[in-house]
């Protein structure tokens, strides 16, 4: 099954890209290649600009907190499963600590980097990094994995507070609906969504299927369209039908 989330609001829509990015910089900084490296930093450049909200620390202190004072009232629940509780409310307890002890602006350390600053100005144009464009960042790269490593972490590290906050209200958020199982008859599905809006749509499908979702969705009307996934060709409505899972997610 391939699963696609599609937010229905900024909030959601900027963590679903956050999460995208800190898993593709995550991935790149474990390697040792020095292209994988770039390739982290770049992701860390895209956080930094996707995380500019100065709101976000506070709406993921906010959520955690109304999540654990959910959470704790299922304690002594028969019907839930109580270490499981237990260990997502240590989480949360320890994310929201960690996001309270993490001072001034998000990224700020980054920012107060001339080094790292004109690196990130040079990445955005076509091959602004090239060897006599930056030699200092050249001579980055030719370090060995170990350092290179090292100067990953303590770059990426004080970041990671709004990570593992992120991680936690989406993974909430996620298994917040229950699916319903559908068929989109040529391609094509609608329906009145619920009396409360989702924050957050998910559809899933085989990976056999010849085609993706795309949806439309306000308070009067969700629209699922399956589109053939042909690269050498416009891509067209799908003629067969499909079945899919539906979850609506709310927190």
């Amino acid at each position: 099954m391939i699963v696609y989330d599609y937010p229905l609001n900024e909030k959601i829509r900027a963590l679903l890209r956050l999460e995208d990015l800190y898993e593709k910089a995550q991935l790149f900084a474990d390697r040792s290649d020095s292209h994988d490296h770039h390739a982290a930093l770049r992701a860390m450049f895209e956080i930094l600009d996707v995380a500019t909200r100065a709101d976000l620390k506070s709406e993921l202190l906010q959520e955690l907190e109304r999540q654990r004072q959910g959470l704790e009232g299922l304690r002594g629940n028969p019907t839930v499963e109580q270490p499981v509780l237990q260990e997502v409310l240590r989480s949360i307890e320890r994310t929201a600590t960690s996001l309270l002890a993490s001072a001034g602006k998000f990224g700020q350390h980054l920012r107060d980097n001339e080094w790292m600053m004109g690196i990130k100005q040079r990445s955005s144009i076509p091959g602004g990094v090239c060897e006599f464009d930056v030699p200092s960042y050249h001579y980055w790269l030719h370090q060995s994995p170990e350092i290179r490593k090292r100067d990953l972490h303590a770059w990426f590290e004080p970041t990671y507070p709004i990570r593992d906050a992120l991680r936690i209200v989406l993974k909430l958020l996620r298994e917040s609906g229950k699916a319903l199982s559908l068929v989109a008859h040529q391609g094509t599905f609608q329906q009145s969504p619920p009396q409360k809006l989702a924050q957050m749509l998910r559809v899933s499908l085989s990976d056999s299927m010849p085609c993706v979702p795309e949806i439309s969705a306000n308070k009067y009307v969700l629209n699922v369209r399956f589109m053939t996934t042909a690269t050498a060709e416009r891509p067209h409505l799908y003629d067969g039908d499909v079945k899919f899972e539906l979850t609506f997610c709310n927190l």
